[in-house]
């Protein structure tokens, strides 16, 4: 029996080749694979000795021969051993192969000709061959399959096994060609865009208990819920790590201390202090109804008295950058169920993909920032300084509110929040309504513009004393001149931010 062993990630390649060689394996191996197993004083075959040609163009061409692709070729048949037999070539049983690290390499940010040099041409080749013929080779691409593999050889390989690493050979081979193409590419929106999705982890099931579910990594990417470390509670579903990943996008939002509690993917509550205990407190004060249930997320770590402070408020996830000992160890004890998740680190493209049926709608994510807006006063009254505070909080949480949506704020807390209405009248309706005597001196955004003075008069009617909102309708002049008789402050930012 003969194994090639060719890899990049030598992660337990020394153990899994000294149990292959104990089982009667010959291995071959290339380069630095060579190096490590002679190191460890294994006896390996040198692939120039197999193939009687040496490496040439520096290393380019090594695996490239007859010799190697007929090894890994030839079926069971006896019109194909006789073959081999005839041009003196021996099957390989084994491949053992994980690629050049192009994606690592470009996440470094060398150099473009240092990039195409880590573009694998062997490797894939010889993976896409054993995978094709694995009822006669073994494709081993994974070091986590190394113990299992060497098991089933020990016991006998099932066909299931087989297909299962053929498949795993095609997804690595296909997600590695997908980066070598992203990196190539020029345009955004290129003709072809490749999408490479890695499981994470199967989940109890979807939005609703009759939906399978998992969740996936676009390779090469990470994200804060999706990385999150998850401390206490019970397993993640689908509905938390959706509302989870809202909630955390909304909260970074904030330089200041804050905390966001979301419902059905919609911020509830949200709130900025002086402190993460008083910026829950006022967060869930601000919609102790809606929060019930809900999933928080702060941009400060939670200490003891924070934690403490959510008792008596049943909540579904707790995220935020970090978690004191001793605020985890009374969330496990007085909250077991709460899932406790600090946030990971983020790395991710410019891109967001949704899903309609039969394709993807792509665009640029929504990273307009407040501070790279130029708002304006079209009103004859401005804001006051602290309305000013209170209309960039309010735009901040309608940014990322399903649309329609409009937010009442005061003192830097949402008062009122009407979302996900097909008439912007209704929004503002329901925030109002939300809202009640909390309107009064409060403020107003709308992500996008009004076409009517409706709901100036609506908000003026209620005690609102400011609003924010794109501008850009044709009857602008109507609202402005509405706002104007009203005595109500009124900022165009010239930026629309639909969610739908």
């Amino acid at each position: 029996m003969r194994a090639l062993l060719s890899v990049s990630n030598k992660a337990g390649l020394v153990e899994f080749a000294r149990e292959l060689s104990a089982m009667g394996f010959e291995l071959v191996s290339t380069g630095g694979t060579y190096k490590a197993l002679e190191g460890a004083g294994l006896k390996v075959t040198y692939v120039s000795d197999v193939t009687g040609f040496p490496e040439i163009l520096d290393g380019r061409v090594k695996t490239l021969h007859p010799n190697i692709h007929a090894g890994l070729l030839a079926t069971r048949s006896a019109e194909h051993q006789a073959q081999l037999e005839q041009h003196g070539i021996t099957r390989i049983d084994l491949l053992c192969v994980n690629l050049y690290p192009f994606r690592e390499t470009v996440s470094r940010g060398a150099s473009f000709e240092e990039c195409i040099e880590n573009i694998d041409i062997g490797g894939p080749a010889m993976l896409r061959a054993a995978a094709k013929n694995h009822a006669a080779v073994l494709p081993v691409c994974d070091p986590a399959d190394y113990p299992r593999v060497l098991e089933a050889l020990r016991n006998g390989v099932s066909s299931a096994l087989r297909q299962e690493l053929a498949y795993k050979a095609f997804a690595h081979t296909a997600a590695y060609d997908a980066a070598i193409s992203e990196f190539l590419g020029q345009e955004k929106f290129r003709p072809g865009l490749v999408i490479a999705l890695e499981r994470v982890s199967e989940l109890r099931y979807g939005e609703n208990p009759h939906q399978e579910a998992a969740l996936y990594r676009l390779q090469g990417e990470s994200g804060p819920v999706l990385d999150a470390e998850v401390l206490a509670g019970k397993p993640m579903g689908f509905n938390n790590y959706a509302d989870a990943d809202a909630a955390w996008a909304l909260v970074s939002e904030f330089d200041e201390p804050a905390c966001v509690a979301i419902k059905h993917a919609n911020p509830c509550g949200v709130a900025v202090a002086s402190d993460p205990k008083t910026a829950w407190e006022r967060a869930r004060d601000a919609d102790t109804l809606s929060v019930f249930g809900g999933v928080v997320a702060l941009n400060r770590p939670v200490d003891l008295e924070t934690a403490q402070a959510t008792k008596g408020t049943f909540l579904e996830v707790l995220i935020a950058p970090g978690v004191s000992p001793e605020a985890l160890e009374w969330f496990r004890t007085k909250k077991p169920d709460l899932r406790v998740l600090v946030a990971g680190p983020s790395r991710f493209g410019p891109l967001e993909f949704r899903p309609i049926l039969g394709g993807f709608l792509v665009q640029d994510r929504d990273v307009q920032a407040w501070g790279g807006l130029e708002p304006r006063v079209v009103t004859v009254r401005e804001p006051t300084a602290q309305e000013w505070r209170d209309l960039e909080f309010a735009w901040k949480v309608g940014k990322h509110a399903r649309s329609n949506n409009v937010v009442l704020a005061r003192d830097g807390v949402t008062v009122g929040v009407g979302t996900g209405a097909v008439s912007r009248i209704w929004a503002a309706e329901r925030a109002i309504l939300n809202a009640g005597e909390r309107a009064q001196g409060a403020v107003l955004a709308s992500e996008a513009f009004f076409p009517f003075d409706d709901v100036v008069r609506a908000a003026a009617a209620a005690g609102v004393r400011a609003i924010v909102q794109p501008g850009g309708a044709k009857r602008d002049p109507e609202v402005i001149a509405a706002a104007d008789e009203l005595g109500v402050a009124m900022v165009f930012t010239g930026s629309r931010h639909f969610k739908h």
